[in-house]
């Protein structure tokens, strides 16, 4: 169902190969695999009006289709190895999409799998967000620890001694009077087609944060696996959607 006659789709990432867990986007939380639990937050949505899966790998392609989600395509060998960029799976995915439905999207939204704990009102929220400011991009973000900031963050020299990533007249900063500060989550990106399509971009300068204030987890080692299934049946409610 259109917002305002406005066309949204969704696209799930999800390629097959995976050096620090191998079949990831396969593996299980909470008794569904990454790619369930994308399809089912994507196919919740009464606003966006397609959710395609562009993967390379046949049996992800049959977990997605199980789960409702289009398959129109196989994604190219080039846009599936470890150095292939979110921006031009994105793209590609994006115009395969509109050549197979022959119409315009006007906005999209991104939904990695690695991400199993979003909820619905995440990606609604992010979408309404992007339609009722015409902003050309927004994204969830979550709120950095204090100790994981700028002032906190040290390098290893050349020589192997410890120096500190700012200078030292800002590194010595009292922790409560340290800034706030976000890192991108992976629960969604929404930009509109002159964004992705025309300018080739996700981030960028004028985008707005969705804040998310919750633990999440973005999959990418097995402990991140373990700790979402940990919060997947304590705090969670076994409901991701």
């Amino acid at each position: 169902m259109s917002i305002k006659n406005l066309r949204v789709l969704a696209v799930i990432p999800a390629r097959g190969g995976s050096k620090g867990i191998p079949r990831k986007n396969l593996q299980p939380v909470g008794g569904f695999s990454l790619v369930a639990h994308t399809a089912r937050i994507a196919k919740s949505i009464k606003s966006i009006d397609a959710a395609i899966l562009s993967t390379d790998d046949s049996d992800i392609a049959t977990e997605g289709k199980r789960f409702g989600l289009e398959v129109p395509f196989v994604r190219p060998v080039e846009l599936s190895g470890d150095l292939a960029r979110s921006v031009d799976v994105w793209r590609h995915a994006w115009l395969q999409a509109e050549k197979n439905h022959c119409c315009i999207y006007d906005f999209s939204v991104l939904l990695e799998p690695t991400s199993p704990l979003r909820r619905r009102e995440d990606v609604e929220l992010a979408i309404n967000t992007l339609i009722s400011t015409g902003v050309e991009s927004c994204f969830t973000v979550s709120p950095t620890p204090a100790h994981y900031s700028p002032q906190k963050t040290l390098l290893i020299r050349p020589d192997g001694m410890i120096d500190f990533y700012l200078p030292v007249s800002q590194s010595q900063s009292i922790r409560q009077l340290i800034p706030s500060y976000y890192h991108r989550n992976g629960i969604c990106y929404v930009v509109s087609r002159h964004q992705l399509i025309k300018r080739s971009l996700i981030v960028a300068p004028g985008s707005l944060p969705i804040i998310i204030d919750r633990p999440i987890v973005n999959i990418d080692e097995p402990f991140d696996l373990a700790l979402a299934n940990w919060l997947y049946e304590n705090q969670y409610n076994c409901a991701s959607f």
